[in-house]
């Protein structure tokens, strides 16, 4: 098995208890004492899992219920840079997506003065209205304030009828070989229906969310064009 793949049926097997044990992983994925100790030992070296004593594992949950407003002060500048990035990808006569995400949004004040249509699930459209010359359309669904983000089936629903120049995707970790992933299962799927009705989906994530796993898997990161902070 590739090391990743391996990498991420171990996470995922450790995610769904509350403690896991080295050679009970070792016995359910069919794989040896000495390779599970080593994939551990990394997946706790990129901050997926803790190690404790006595062959046990667990979980590292990340702050992810974090209040946005906190999110939106962490790596600010970085988010700043991918935003600019993104919106200088936007050409008038686009019709994109904004996702939802203290990165994503960060792209409605860059996008003033295009003619363009903007669609987004993203509550914090609102505070960004008007934007000159835009059409925009909020999306409906349920909202998660902690998330300033609609979803669910009405949201999927409505993603289902239209169709996108650009998306721009928001996540919580990539794997550069691998997929983009977040911890709600209903923001995976809104994502994986953007990608497939998008002519071109690019993802926006600084540098800080390479090889960080999360429960959900959205779609591959082959099949979208990652932009980060970086050069």
């Amino acid at each position: 098995m590739v090391p990743e793949l391996r990498k991420e049926e171990i996470l995922k097997s450790i995610q769904r208890r509350e403690i896991s044990y080295i050679k009970n992983l070792a016995e359910e994925l069919g794989i040896s004492l000495s390779t599970v100790r080593r994939d551990v030992a990394a997946l706790e070296e990129e901050g997926s899992v803790i190690v404790m004593r006595g062959g046990a594992v667990k979980y590292k949950v990340e702050d992810f219920d974090a209040p946005v407003e906190k999110k939106k002060l962490i790596r600010s500048e970085e988010k700043e840079i991918i935003a600019k990035k993104a919106a200088a990808l936007v050409e008038d006569g686009d019709c994109i997506y904004v996702d939802s995400g203290t990165t994503t949004s960060g792209m409605f004040r860059y996008l003033h003065g295009k003619r363009i249509t903007i669609v987004s699930s993203s509550t914090e459209l609102l505070n960004n209205l008007p934007i000159k010359n835009a059409r925009c359309i909020l999306l409906g669904g349920e909202v998660r304030d902690d998330l300033e983000s609609v979803s669910g089936a009405l949201t999927e629903k409505m993603i289902s009828d239209m169709y996108f120049d650009k998306a721009f995707i928001g996540a919580s970790g990539y794997i550069p070989d691998g997929g983009i992933y977040t911890y709600d299962t209903r923001e995976s799927r809104k994502k994986e229906i953007v990608k497939e009705h998008s002519r071109q989906s690019y993802v926006l994530m600084d540098t800080d969310k390479r090889n960080k796993y999360a429960f959900s898997k959205a779609f591959e990161l082959s099949e979208a064009v990652l932009i980060t902070e970086e050069p």
